[in-house]
């Protein structure tokens, strides 16, 4: 997991706006970023996102209307959010949301392309391994 780098912006404000389900944050160095639940679930950081290696990445769907339900602090350098969907294990460094917030756009048009090009609806419900529809993942 990446922490911080040297001379980064760090957060200045960080709001949860659950009506909206953004998570607004500004940043040192003036740019400021209102990041929507929905990326961040589908770009979560955890393993049971990325996987564990480049290509083993998994295709999150039906996270449209996702919500934050909590937002941890993980010590000077990060937040933890849980997720209505019991995903709770994605650690958001200060780069990370960073990340995010700049590339926003760029990311969106990915996970769109990702979508397209594998027949599956946004709001599809997501499969477990085991073919069965997963809830929470």
């Amino acid at each position: 997991m990446a922490g911080l780098k040297a001379g980064a912006p760090t957060p200045q404000a960080l709001t949860v706006h659950a009506q909206s389900r953004v998570l607004e944050v500004r940043f040192s160095d003036g740019a400021s970023f209102r990041i929507p639940f929905e990326l961040m679930r589908v770009y979560s950081p955890s393993a049971e996102v990325q996987g564990h290696g480049p290509g083993q990445e998994i295709l999150q769907t039906g996270k449209r209307d996702i919500d934050v339900e909590v937002l941890e602090s993980i010590g000077n350098y990060a937040v933890q959010p849980r997720f209505s969907d019991g995903h709770d294990t994605g650690i958001f460094s200060w780069d990370y949301l960073y990340f995010l917030g700049s590339q926003q756009e760029r990311l969106w048009r990915d996970y769109v392309d990702r979508l397209k090009a594998a027949n599956i609806d946004r709001d599809a419900s997501m499969v477990a391994k085991s073919g069965k529809a997963c809830a929470s993942h």
